[in-house]
């Protein structure tokens, strides 16, 4: 997947798990939790969807690298490299 389509695939899961989330003015820059209503479980949900849907392990201690956008594309990035959208 490239980067830009990583994005979308996370931009899916938020939307998913946060419904009534407004995500056109989310900043790819800030951290989630600044900009959304996010507790840990919906954060654990996000890893879940990651893990379900891409087959993507993230390993606890790497959770702060999905703090935001950028961060998450480019850790995402080599992971999610292989998988063909």
């Amino acid at each position: 997947m490239t980067k830009e389509e990583i994005r979308e695939a996370v931009l899916e899961i938020l939307s998913d798990i946060e419904p009534d989330e407004d995500l056109t003015g989310l900043k790819d820059d800030v951290s989630f939790r600044d900009q959304m209503d996010l507790d840990s479980m919906s954060f654990l949900d996000i890893v879940m969807e990651l893990r379900r849907r891409y087959k993507v392990e993230i390993p606890e201690e790497e959770y702060t690298a999905l703090n935001s956008m950028n961060s998450t594309v480019e850790y995402l990035a080599p992971k999610m490299a292989d998988i063909v959208k």
